[in-house]
This record gives C-alpha cells, sequence and structure tokens, in this order.
C-alpha cells in the first residue's frame, strides 16, 4: 500500500507527519512512502533523508494525491485536497470532527475512510498513538517559555549583595499533559507554582511535581469520561471563579490550558480577574484556538490589557516542529501498523481503537459521537 504525505497548507504549520526513522519502520512493515518535496523542510528534515530512508520524492502534488492508498497528514485536508483523493484510499489526521462538519461531509462524499487522531482513546493500549498527549507536552513546555520571555523579571529566588530577588509566581488553569508540563517546566525554572484543575484526581499528580494544588469542591455536575472534562457547570465555574480571584491578582505568569471536548473552552479569567492583575504579569492562553478560557484573549495575537499581557498564541507544537514531528510520527506510525499490515487494513469495527478513531467509512460517517454533535 501507498503511503502519502504531502506538504501541510494549514499557515504557520511547520510540523510533517513523517519522519525519516518512521518512513524506515513503515517500509520495513511493507509500506511504500512517498514525501511531496520540500514536506519536511520546517521541520528540518531535507529530501534526502527521505530518500536514504527509502522514500520516494515527488514534486506533483495532484499525483500524490490521486494515487495515495493511505494519507497521513498533520492537519485536515481542504475540500479541495479531499475532492482529488480516490474512493476507498485512508486518511490519517488530526479531524476535531466535532466542530468541523464540512470537512467530514465532504471525505464521507468521497468515500475516504478518515481517522482522527484527535479521537484516539486514552488507554493504556493506545497510549503509543496519543498524538493530543505527545503535543500537548511540547506545548506546555512553550507556554511557560514564551511566558518567561514576556515577563519583565526571572523566574528563580536570587540573593545578591543588592539584594534579595523574589521568585515569580505562576498559576496554571488545567492539570492535564499541558498543565502538568507547565509546571514542571516552572518549577525547573524556579519559580513558585499553583495548579487549579477540576478533577480532584490530579491533586496528587501536582504535588508529586512540587506545585500546589488550588482545589474546589465539584457537584454532580462535572463529567470526566476517559480523560476528558466532558460537562461543567456554570455553578462550579462561578464557585471557581471566585475562589482563583486572589491567586490570579498574586499571579506574575498566567497559563490556561482547560478545554472541554467539542466544545468552546470555558471561560475562566474573566475581564474583571485581568484588571486585578499587576502590571508586567502575563497570560499564555493555549486554549485560544477553540474561543480561550481568558475573556480578553484574541486567538493568533499578542496584546496588551492595561500592563498586562495576553498571548493567544496558536499551534504552539509547531513552534517546537522537530520534536513535535518526530513525536506525532510515531504516534502516527503506531496507529497505522496497528491498523493494517502487509496484507492490508484489518476494518475490526468494534474494537477499541478503530471504533473510537475512525469517522467516515464507505461514504458514512461510522462514528457515533460525531453523528450525534453534527446532527444538533
Amino acid at each position: 500500500m501507498k503511503v502519502v504525505v504531502v506538504k501541510e497548507t494549514r499557515p504557520s504549520e511547520n510540523r510533517v507527519a513523517l519522519t525519516p526513522d518512521t518512513v524506515k519502520a513503515l517500509i520495513k512493515a511493507g509500506f511504500e512512502c512517498q514525501i511531496e518535496k520540500g514536506a519536511g523542510l520546517s521541520s528540518a528534515i531535507n529530501d534526502d533523508q527521505y530518500v536514504k530512508a527509502g522514500a520516494v520524492i515527488s514534486d506533483d502534488r495532484d499525483d500524490l494525491l490521486k494515487t495515495g492508498d493511505i494519507h497521513l497528514r498533520v492537519n485536515a485536508p481542504s475540500n479541495e485536497d479531499i475532492s482529488r483523493m480516490k474512493e476507498g484510499s485512508i486518511l490519517i489526521s488530526y479531524l476535531y470532527a466535532f466542530a468541523n462538519g464540512d470537512t467530514v461531509n465532504a471525505l464521507a462524499r468521497q468515500k475516504v475512510s478518515a481517522f482522527s487522531m484527535d479521537a484516539i482513546p486514552r488507554t493504556t493500549k493506545a497510549q503509543r498513538m496519543d498524538a493530543l498527549s505527545s503535543q500537548a507536552n511540547l506545548a506546555g513546555y512553550k507556554s511557560v517559555i514564551m511566558g518567561a520571555n514576556a515577563l519583565g523579571k526571572i523566574f528563580p529566588l536570587m540573593m545578591t549583595a543588592a539584594g534579595t530577588i523574589t521568585p515569580s509566581r505562576v498559576l496554571i488553569f488545567g492539570a492535564g499533559v499541558a498543565g502538568l508540563q507547565a509546571l514542571a517546566t516552572a518549577k525547573r525554572l524556579g519559580a513558585v507554582v499553583e495548579v487549579t484543575d477540576i478533577r480532584p484526581g490530579t491533586k496528587e499528580e501536582v504535588e508529586s511535581l512540587g506545585g500546589r494544588f488550588l482545589q474546589v469542591e465539584g457537584d454532580e455536575s462535572v463529567k470526566v469520561e476517559g480523560g476528558y472534562v466532558t460537562q461543567v457547570s456554570e455553578e462550579y465555574l462561578r464557585k471557581q471563579k471566585e475562589m482563583i480571584n486572589k491567586h490570579v491578582s498574586e499571579a506574575d505568569l498566567v497559563i490556561t490550558t482547560a478545554a472541554v471536548q467539542g466544545k468552546k473552552s470555558p471561560v475562566l479569567v474573566t475581564p474583571e480577574m485581568v484588571e486585578t492583575m499587576k502590571r508586567g504579569s502575563v497570560i499564555v492562553d493555549l486554549a485560544a484556538e477553540s474561543g480561550g478560557n481568558c475573556a480578553l484573549t484574541q486567538a493568533g495575537k499578542t496584546i496588551n490589557h492595561n500592563g498586562v499581557t495576553i498571548m493567544g498564541e496558536l499551534n504552539l507544537p509547531g513552534q517546537l516542529a522537530q520534536n513535535a514531528s518526530e513525536l506525532y510520527a510515531k504516534n502516527v506510525t503506531a496507529l497505522l501498523t496497528h491498523l493494517a499490515g502487509k496484507e492490508g487494513f484489518k476494518w475490526e469495527m468494534d474494537e477499541e481503537i478503530t471504533k473510537g478513531c475512525l469517522i467516515t467509512h464507505q461514504g458514512q460517517i461510522v462514528h457515533e459521537a460525531t453523528q450525534k454533535a453534527l446532527a444538533n
């Protein structure tokens, strides 16, 4: 089967879906790999490196789209690209199907079987394929580096002949993969770090990394499924804001990572809370792409509001393209070799990973949660 990788077309996307090491692994597993010329350059991968790994380089994007049996990508293809993919071909990429009904319907019309990397079940079996976690890890790290760079002060305690510099205070919303990596990075740089999360089960992880856990008593409206928060009540969010307001006003850097799968991100930092923050403090909003956890965040922009810098940068993993591509390519390769072998795809429709991330197949939307989301 011919595996095809074309250049990503999303603005400022520097990642690529395969690296030379994963090309070698796929060829060893019985696949043929063709890469569009220059596809890996933004990830510091030359065409020659792909050739040495056994891939074929092509400068005919149209031919790659039309002849590929399996298309590996980071981002979902455009409708134009989908229209050129052959019937019965397979796509593995991020899809965010709940929010991209037009793309999902186009894939179904073209009879492309599409697996979504953002729908991989968070189970032990699927850990090697969990691209959301591998990329969130990098985003958490990068958020601290960006925030530290934007601050006009250092993170660690420093004693000098001229006096003592107190450590910076960092407040992190969300103790998922990104939040925990942000915590670990900020601690390594010497900051005092506080973390708040809806899920009380994250308290032990936060404290094991040296953070202080800020806890709000939960209620029955908070639903967690497969590691994702799927429902939060307005009452709970109100209590959280009341509890956290004092800590926001004292923080030098606030990092927000909270997301609700398939929905707009909850607003956790209100305009009133921003007004209480110190001049020179910084907010890095990792949820900017899905609406933002800070009410004042502008997606893709860095703004200054009364002396507070609010960073709504998009695609932080893409700013660490070498590592991000390396990890994503391993995730994709693990999924592909799980789904298929030398004899082709297994199509075990009730197998947990296939059932969890197969969105379209044989002209139909087969993913139950996507069916419900797009019907509403």
